[in-house]
């Protein structure tokens, strides 16, 4: 898709049509979505493609079962089987007999601790220590308070940029290894967080900066199920126990718990559930015509 149909994309993701926060889910079905998948999906946004999206997956359990995408749905909750870029994951929505609802839940792929308290010298900041980890892609994880900002307060284009600089310097700094498909080594982004690790009933707020400088508006699915996985690594949290997770840029919830202990390659790894809501906005119709200069859709920074 990236070689052949970048411009689908392009049209999609940016301006006019999307925006610069713009994310979404190409829905694929057929011989692609096989091996027990309802259906398949590509991860969109403005700077390209992704491996996972939790909270695409919420939406595209409800959309599964709104759609008739899933043959006999069962009440009280369907079982959504998705195969993703970064592999197969299971969302579990409510169904009462004619519509899906909230919350919606899911088990991505097997999360691990790639890396903890890596010390990574970044440019205008000086040395910080990160986490990294893996939720369906790679993040790195490091409170706000290290980079001089307050993640709940400071304004939202310094937390970008700092994270921008430590997504940087972590791709210099630190190789990358993926237990099946070196295709899905790379750093997805940074999450910046309030530092409260340790768990308690309170909610803990990050934000996510990813891709060319995306901000999340959710608390992000997969950054989610990586940081479950750094805290049960770290002995934070215990299976079966549940977190909140806020989002700095909207507030947003979504829970997480670490379901069960497994081995994905070398690493120690958990199977991750986070819960979330979503929500139906509209449907839309995009209409391309090929005499305008602009078709492919353009993008300011």
């Amino acid at each position: 898709v990236a070689a052949t149909q970048d411009h689908v994309r392009r049209a999609l993701m940016h301006e006019p049509r999307g925006h610069a926060g713009m994310y979404g889910a190409l829905v694929v079905r057929g011989g692609a979505a096989a091996e027990g998948a309802h259906l398949a999906a590509l991860f969109l946004h403005c700077a390209g493609y992704s491996a996972m999206c939790g909270h695409a997956v919420m939406a595209l359990g409800r959309f599964a079962l709104d759609y008739g995408l899933v043959p006999a749905p069962s009440r009280p909750e369907t079982a959504v089987r998705l195969r993703c870029p970064c592999g197969p994951v299971t969302a579990f929505v409510p169904w009462d007999g004619h519509r899906s609802g909230n919350p919606v839940r899911f088990h991505s792929v097997p999360a691990f601790a790639a890396a903890t308290d890596l010390a990574i010298d970044v440019p205008g900041h000086g040395k910080v220590v990160v986490d990294i980890g893996y939720g369906g892609t790679f993040y790195a994880f490091l409170s706000a308070e290290q980079l001089g900002l307050d993640v709940c307060s400071s304004k939202t284009r310094d937390l970008v940029s700092a994270a921008s600089a430590v997504t940087e310097a972590v791709k210099k700094q630190f190789k990358l290894h993926h237990p099946e498909s070196e295709d899905l080594a790379f750093l997805y982004g940074t999450i910046l967080t309030d530092g409260k690790d340790a768990f308690s009933e309170e909610p803990t707020t990050n934000i996510c900066v990813f891709a060319d400088e995306q901000v999340d508006r959710s608390p992000t699915g997969s950054g989610v199920t990586a940081r479950i996985a750094l805290q049960y690594h770290k002995g934070l949290i215990q299976l079966g126990q549940t977190r909140t997770f806020q989002s700095s840029s909207t507030g947003s919830l979504f829970t997480g718990k670490a379901v069960k202990a497994t081995k994905f390659g070398n690493y120690s790894a958990v199977i991750v559930e986070v819960s979330g809501e979503a929500f139906y906005t509209g449907t839309a119709t995009f209409t391309v015509e090929e005499e305008d200069p602009l078709k492919h859709g353009f993008f300011f920074k």
